[in-house]
């Protein structure tokens, strides 16, 4: 019997979430996980991270998900993180 496949199959792979700005070990980590495919934006606790829907800022609280696939994206959460 053959399977039908009405959805793609899920690609995921690894998340973090955007810390808060007072939290250097968390942005440590953040920054050399990220690499090449993103850069700093010049309000506080944001990056811009390349996805392939072109480059998208995530702010503080946000999920940055690395794919099975090796692409980035951002997964936009409540913007509850204290300064």
């Amino acid at each position: 019997m053959r399977v039908i496949r009405s959805h793609p199959p899920f690609d995921h792979g690894a998340a973090l979430r955007v810390p808060p700005p007072h939290d250097r070990k968390s942005w440590a980590v953040l920054w050399s996980w990220l690499g090449e495919e993103a850069q700093a934006v010049a309000e506080a606790a944001a990056v811009q991270v390349r996805t392939p829907e072109g480059p998208v800022v995530a702010h503080c609280g946000d999920w940055i998900v690395l794919s099975h696939s090796g692409r980035f994206h951002v997964a936009h959460g409540a913007r509850a993180c204290d300064a």
